[in-house]
């Protein structure tokens, strides 16, 4: 089967590439992913090519890359040909997808609003139909977040599983790899690969148990919260899992690990690129600049804090989730924003988004984003997380809940009890 490129006006009409629609690397004839094409995040080297991290002035810095990304590499060898390098946002620093060198990708349930970040473009060209699934990544909720904004189905993998070679760092104490997906089909057999796993199995394999966590929950829009509460009630049926509730660690721990995520983000940002902005003093979006300089002045004293909290939140884990068991809260903390939603509500949105998706790369844990519910006739995920290295268990949740995708849960729908 050979690989069809999309074509150059649906690309353009999305907003989500960089550079394509076009051939950049041809995947291998046979293997599990052959006549798929993809598209690759504009932090993953490309041999050819020029990687952006979503910032002009690092694309006038870049070298050609020689080599493919080893996680390019891996869907290649599997048969994905990559036809696109998709945007992000400046040094994947931002969870809005928008980018004032680039423009914003497509959000194609609200042009108005937007896609989510910084896996923007990735998530724009799933959510558009150029490809079924493509490359992202996930430091604090980059996956998840632009997932659950389009719609569409994401995965962050365990921390460390798969290898971030040729991939332009965040925070290396959190960065993974993730991938965007038209259906939990698509997201199990492309992120397998990854993974090195084994070929997608026939029979998945159980979830015994759905543990709601409605404290994390909590943390959500009103309207998120009831259509999210309802949509586990849905899938847990449907998996034949039993639904049990639970308070994670309450709103004060809660608030205490979001500390401890943004004091080793901060140093560690700063660690990572303060040199290059130090010497380049590139063009950066307002935003950007606002946090580089928070990162600029971010004490070191504290990093040791996400240490803490890692161990802090897998020993909850290992007291509420039975092997095969997964948690369960919003991918978001409401559904897409407006683009032009004032400083401060945006702020507000992002504090609490960042809250529930800081559990995960604290503890270096996978989590999926299923696009299960909506508020207002708008998508917001289901995020699944699961212990370290239950990553084809969570995949194999997303493809059995392809058969609830028809029809997502409104927060009309009122939530089960307890």
């Amino acid at each position: 089967m050979s690989a069809v490129l999309p074509s150059a006006e649906a690309a353009a009409a999305s907003g989500a590439l960089r550079v394509g629609p076009a051939m950049l690397a041809p995947g291998a004839a046979t293997g599990p992913l052959a006549g798929t094409v993809t598209v690759t995040k504009d932090l993953f080297d490309v041999a050819g090519q020029r990687i952006a991290a979503g910032n002009p002035d690092w694309l006038a810095d870049a070298e050609v890359a020689t080599s493919n990304a080893a996680a390019v590499q891996r869907w290649v060898d599997a048969g994905a040909s990559v036809v696109g390098i998709s945007h992000s946002d400046e040094l994947a620093f931002s969870l809005s997808g928008t980018n004032v060198h680039y423009g914003t990708p497509r959000n194609p349930h609200d042009p108005d609003r937007i896609p989510g970040g910084s896996s923007s473009g990735s998530a724009a060209a799933v959510a558009a139909g150029l490809v079924d699934y493509a490359l992202a990544t996930d430091t604090g909720g980059s996956t998840r977040v632009p997932a659950s904004y389009c719609g569409i189905f994401g995965i962050r993998t365990t921390h460390g599983r798969v290898p971030t070679a040729g991939l332009v760092p965040l925070v290396p104490r959190f960065d993974t790899v993730g991938v965007l997906a038209a259906t939990g089909e698509d997201l199990e057999r492309a992120t397998r690969v990854l993974l090195g796993s084994a070929p997608v199995p026939e029979a998945p394999p159980a979830v015994p148990r759905i543990v709601l966590a409605q404290d994390v929950l909590a943390l959500a829009d009103p309207d998120t919260t009831d259509a999210v509460a309802a949509a586990v009630d849905r899938l847990a049926e449907h998996l034949g899992a039993e639904r049990t509730v639970v308070d994670l660690v309450g709103p004060e721990t809660l608030g205490r690990w979001r500390a401890a995520f943004m004091a080793r983000q901060l140093p560690e940002i700063w660690r990572t690129h303060g040199e290059w902005v130090t010497a380049r003093e590139p063009s950066f979006g307002p935003g950007i600049t606002a946090r580089m300089n928070d990162a600029r002045n971010a004490p070191t004293g504290g990093m040791h804090l996400a240490d803490e909290a890692r161990d802090e939140i897998l020993a909850r884990l290992a007291e509420i989730l039975p092997e095969g068991a997964v948690l369960a809260f919003a991918a978001a903390s409401g559904p897409a924003p407006l683009i032009e939603l004032d400083a401060a509500a945006k702020g507000s949105l992002r504090g609490r988004t960042i809250a529930m998706t800081c559990i995960a790369g604290l503890a270096g844990l996978p989590a999926v984003s299923l696009p299960l519910a909506e508020v207002d006739g708008l998508p917001v995920g289901v995020c699944l997380v699961g212990r370290p290295g239950d990553d084809e268990l969570l995949l194999a949740a997303a493809r059995s809940a392809d058969a609830l995708t028809g029809v997502r849960v409104s927060s009309a729908v009122p939530a089960a009890t307890a």
